[in-house]
């Protein structure tokens, strides 16, 4: 059996890879195989968190796909020798201000109702287990099933594999002559395929210290203002994200560096004396309902794209779900909800 995988971001190489352990001969297309959305990630494995109410079936399948990482994490490290960074501190809610208590609070009623293990701290608390912690939080939660990879990582394994890639833009699907097609090219997919796919941008900053400030995860409220700090063992900080509807724009602004910045560093006042290493811009595939699209797209064709924040957390279930479809017929999950006849 042959398939051929346009894209080769997080999605498309993860879905190589689990035909190639399913024995299928895979050629994946990317006219610029060291581009990808998730080397503007921070690979947080938080279901819960990223899911807004309504999605309950967005949520489900981000569950499912967590459940799956530790598996899939411990089985690419072994295929490349590679580590992907993936851990399993949980996070830290944190409120600087009793408004952002509140908001906090919703989402810890959030997880509640989702049956996802949730403990909320007081500031004291929260500074017992991360001392760097502004002596002005006011509160928040400890969620203990958080997880972590490190997107960079797992793209460097992953492309260790043995999976031709052809540095070649694909403008007419009808040109490939293997019996399955996966498109999997995040925003390009609205060219290919006309599934209403829309960048939706994304700004990012890697800071950079001697050693780690903190162990945690820290999703944070700091005066009305969103923010997570991702730690990673090395001393790097990731701090994002922004969300911006900016069309294919991907200029890094003052603006954008500053609506991180602000919140971090009342959150961790530490940051500011860490050098600013990298500062990114990214282009998520977004979608009307904020739900990727899987499954059959027509004949012979099948789409991967759409995953909007959750393309690394929703990486072993899609590759799996496909990898199923293309030798079997069937998935192991209900892509019910994410076909792409919802938008037509």
């Amino acid at each position: 059996m042959r398939a051929s995988i346009v894209g080769a971001g997080m999605i498309g190489l993860a879905c190589a890879w689990e035909l190639l352990r399913r024995d299928v001969e895979v050629t994946v297309y990317d006219p610029d195989p060291g581009r990808s959305a998730a080397l503007v990630a921070a690979g947080m494995l938080a279901p819960t968190a990223e899911a807004n109410f309504g999605e309950e079936a967005l949520q489900a399948l981000m569950l499912e796909s967590m459940r799956r990482w530790p598996a899939w994490a411990a089985d690419l490290e072994a295929a490349t020798g590679q580590g992907v960074g993936y851990r399993t501190e949980g996070s830290l809610l944190v409120a600087l201000t009793d408004d952002d208590l509140a908001e906090v609070r919703r989402m810890v009623e959030y997880y509640r109702r989702a049956g996802t293990p949730i403990e909320p701290l007081t500031g004291r608390q929260l500074r017992e287990l991360e001392p760097l912690l502004s002596p002005r939080v006011r509160g928040g939660a400890f969620a203990p099933g958080d997880q972590q990879v490190d997107p960079r990582l797992v793209l460097r394994a992953l492309r260790t594999l043995p999976i031709p890639v052809e540095p070649l833009e694909i403008g007419d699907l009808s040109t490939i002559r293997d019996p399955v097609t996966v498109v999997a090219n995040g925003v390009g997919a609205a060219a290919l395929t006309g599934l209403p796919v829309r960048p939706v941008k994304g700004q990012l900053l890697r800071l950079r210290g001697a050693e780690p400030l903190v162990r945690h995860v820290i999703r944070g409220v700091a005066l009305g203002r969103h923010v997570y700090l991702v730690p990673r063992a090395d001393g790097e900080l990731v701090v994002g994200a922004t969300e911006e509807e900016r069309g294919a724009d991907t200029t890094v602004t003052a603006g954008g560096v500053l609506d991180l910045l602000r919140p971090a560093a009342d959150l961790l006042p530490g940051v500011a004396e860490l050098a600013l290493a990298e500062t990114l811009a990214g282009l998520r595939p977004g979608t009307p309902d904020n739900a990727p699209v899987l499954g059959r797209l027509g004949e012979g064709v099948l789409v991967a794209t759409g995953h909007h924040r959750n393309g690394v957390l929703l990486a072993p279930v899609t590759a799996q779900a496909i990898a199923g479809l293309v030798t079997s017929g069937s998935a192991d999950v209900d892509l019910a909800p994410f076909g792409a006849g919802r938008f037509t």
